[in-house]
């Protein structure tokens, strides 16, 4: 009687797998978007908060100033700060919390502009009062607010010339934003666009595992069509491909970015 042979069979080595035995990076919770300092649609996450600091140049007692003359408003999470077509009678300094800013086209097809964080001002491009808000904003989470009304910008403007400089540093940083956001739009296809965003929600909520990047943030199919765009049945069409490809992986909780040099590298080859 022959003895049984025994075999060794190779078999090729399963990444989900080792994936799943390899030790998870420990996550705290995950950040409700846009965390901490402000979102908006860019090449890259270079001065996305800049405009945070525009009052830092003035002296404490420059800063009281304007504090008093203001008006210190709340707001709770949902409350529209100001809304598109209303008439605009100041600008909305953020004290606290988080504002998302967006167009409403006729169709009723929304367009995030940017989230806002403490530090920002929001409600321009006026800023001596006239005119209609060309698109709204709305709280986030609970806010507080600083309202100067139109009137009494002119006051300050002539009387503080610190404050004058600061608005002018203020409205830079604006245009900066929107330009990019314009750049993003008119020069980018919207797959590239999508992967950008991605790559920029890695880099700034991004915890490492391996060669792989978790965005530990909470963010929603309707979140990243706003931002780029786009319908949120083509970013769930999309992000279906990502994962069919290897790029992504995306669970209930989390966005895990597989190989994030080729998704980045989409966006130098024009999405392909």
């Amino acid at each position: 009687m022959e003895e049984p042979t025994m075999s060794l069979e190779l078999r090729a080595p399963n990444e989900a797998k080792d994936r799943r035995l390899r030790a998870r990076p420990e996550l705290p919770n995950p950040v409700i978007l846009p965390g901490g300092q402000a979102l908006f649609l860019s090449e890259s996450v270079e001065g996305l908060d800049e405009g945070a600091h525009f009052l830092d140049g003035l002296k404490p007692e420059e800063l009281e100033q304007l504090n008093s003359h203001g008006r210190h408003l709340a707001f709770a999470t949902g409350d529209a700060i100001f809304t598109q077509g209303d008439w605009h009678e100041g600008i909305f300094i953020i004290k606290s919390g988080q504002v998302r800013v967006f167009y409403t086209a006729p169709s009723g097809r929304e367009i995030t502009l940017a989230y806002w964080t403490a530090g920002h001002f929001i409600g321009g491009p006026e800023i001596a009062g006239g005119g209609a808000h060309i698109w709204s904003g709305e709280a986030l989470s609970d806010c507080e607010i600083l309202f100067l009304p139109a009137s009494v910008l002119k006051r300050l403007v002539v009387g503080l010339p610190g404050f004058a400089l600061c608005l002018v540093q203020g409205l830079a940083s604006k245009g900066r934003c929107y330009s990019a956001m314009a750049q993003m739009l008119g020069t980018r296809s919207v797959i590239e666009r999508l992967a950008q965003f991605l790559t920029n929600l890695g880099e700034l909520h991004g915890v490492r595992d391996g060669h792989a990047v978790i965005i530990n943030a909470k963010v929603t199919h309707d979140q990243i069509a706003a931002m780029v765009g786009s319908t949120r049945q083509w970013v769930t069409m999309m992000m279906k491909r990502f994962q069919k490809e290897g790029l992504v992986t995306v669970t209930p909780r989390h966005i895990r970015i597989e190989r994030p040099n080729k998704l980045m590298s989409m966006v130098s080859k024009g999405g392909t």
